[in-house]
């Protein structure tokens, strides 16, 4: 299946598989292995991975004539909304072979009415969607089918630029198609793909169709699902991006145990840690999330984090940047606890955290479109005089400043449909529509921002 977003589209496979001559020597196979061929490792892990085909309709909206526009009845004023058939190909990865359970990319199945698995010897099974997060491109599908071969979860942590990594997925409807090549890089993020982005890079070939394939050890493990490749029209350049495996687990059990993703939060507004801001905390390396403020009353506030702080590591693993931080205390799930790493006033220390939930506390607006970023929104409590979302904070010259968004606004309204709290917000912005009429309440006054 095919995304296109500026220069982004959907990851796949293209067809090929090729060694290097000097990397041959250090395959991890056993005794007796064939260390010249990828075969004995991919004998065993190919059946884990399918083929996935959708189908279903999808509703679109046509600009009417003004002469016209009088005829039509309830709707969006000057709008036609017009359904239309859809089919789409993309992969998946059987992550539990007894209970049948699938991993794939939300972009794969969104808007399915039916979803189709195929598994490597030709079977096809009807897929039942288990859940779905979209901020991250996650989905958990479920098949009712007997002598499944589940692919093995690696610690993606540990991965090293310079790693050799195997791809296999479903390219341009062709069927299994297997591709070889490098890690190139680590917690990439700012590709403007989802809104949780912590990428792994490589250089494995890699085309449209492949969306939710796998991307593996020379173990055969999983250690990311393919989501995106960087290249006009969707072709192969040379550069993918893959979810690391231990985001796609945490996700996946919080959806088998919850439901639904309970995203953690910590508290804390920053941006990425620039040679400048280094420089003047004395830092020595660019690498780390640059924390310009604390929540009150949050997770981070109540473990003591500072405005100031650089966060350097969590749980022990290097943080590469504020987008890796963002995403994975995202998916590591509420009520965890962390270990932060901080570099404050020319020293290294850690803090205990415990994460709290996303929708019980406040939230950075960006995380639900680009033109809130820099607001910071909360529930509203009892003692506000309406129900809605409430912003929090607003950051000086920031896009949501310079929309005119206010600290103390209350949101009761988008697009004409009322807002109750973050969850009526999140419905409403999710298919990211160009323009948000906010109806807020500022005080005794109620007033509409409109933001591109």
């Amino acid at each position: 299946m095919k995304r296109r977003l500026p220069l982004v589209s959907a990851l796949a496979f293209s067809l090929g598989l090729a060694m290097l001559p000097q990397a041959q020597a250090a395959l991890p196979f056993g005794a007796g292995s064939d260390i010249r061929s990828l075969a004995p490792v991919l004998e065993k892990v190919t059946p884990g991975v399918v083929n996935i085909s959708v189908s279903g309709s999808k509703v679109s909206r046509q600009a009417l004539p003004e002469p016209f526009r009088f005829f039509f009845g309830p709707g969006i004023p000057g709008e036609q909304l017009q359904e239309r058939p859809f089919q789409a190909l993309g992969s998946g990865v059987i992550i539990d072979a007894k209970k049948g359970y699938v991993i794939t990319n939300n972009h794969v199945i969104e808007d399915a009415d039916k979803i189709i698995i195929t598994l490597i010897d030709g079977q096809e099974y009807e897929a039942e969607l288990i859940g779905t997060d979209k901020q991250s491109d996650i989905a958990l599908l479920k098949v009712d089918a007997k002598n499944l071969v589940e692919v093995e979860f690696a610690d993606s942590d540990q991965l090293r630029v310079g790693d050799f990594a195997i791809a296999i997925g479903n390219p341009f409807g062709l069927g299994q198609t297997v591709t070889s090549g490098i890690i190139s890089a680590l917690g990439r993020s700012g590709l403007n793909v989802e809104n949780l982005e912590n990428f792994i890079q490589t250089d494995a070939a890699i085309n449209s169709g492949n969306s939710g394939g796998a991307l593996l050890d020379l173990d055969g493990k999983l250690v990311g699902i393919n989501t995106a490749i960087l290249g006009p029209g969707g072709g192969n350049i040379g550069i993918g991006f893959a979810i690391p495996a231990n985001m796609v687990k945490s996700l996946a059990d919080q959806i088998l145990e919850y439901g639904e993703v309970r995203r953690g939060v910590l508290g804390v507004m920053g941006g990425e840690l620039t040679s400048e801001l280094a420089r003047t905390f004395g830092y020595r390396s660019q690498h780390g999330a640059f924390v310009s403020q604390v929540l009150e009353n949050s997770s981070a506030d109540k473990a003591g984090l500072k405005a100031g702080d650089i966060i350097i590591s969590l749980d022990g693993k290097p943080i590469r940047s504020f987008g890796e931080l963002r995403a994975k205390v995202a998916t590591m799930g509420a009520d965890k606890n962390v270990t932060l790493g901080l570099f404050r006033d020319g020293k290294e220390q850690q803090v205990e955290v415990t994460l709290s939930r996303a929708d019980e506390e406040s939230i950075q607006a960006n995380t639900l479109n680009e033109s809130l970023e820099g607001a910071q929104l909360a529930q509203t409590s009892s003692e506000d005089k309406v129900q809605g979302v409430k912003v929090a904070e607003v950051a000086p010259r920031s896009p949501a400043a310079m929309s005119g968004l206010e600290k103390g606004d209350i949101i009761i309204g988008v697009n004409r449909q009322r807002v109750k709290d973050l969850n009526d917000l999140r419905q409403i912005v999710q298919d990211k529509p160009e323009v948000l009429a906010l109806n807020i309440q500022r005080g005794n006054s109620s007033i509409y921002l409109v933001l591109r």
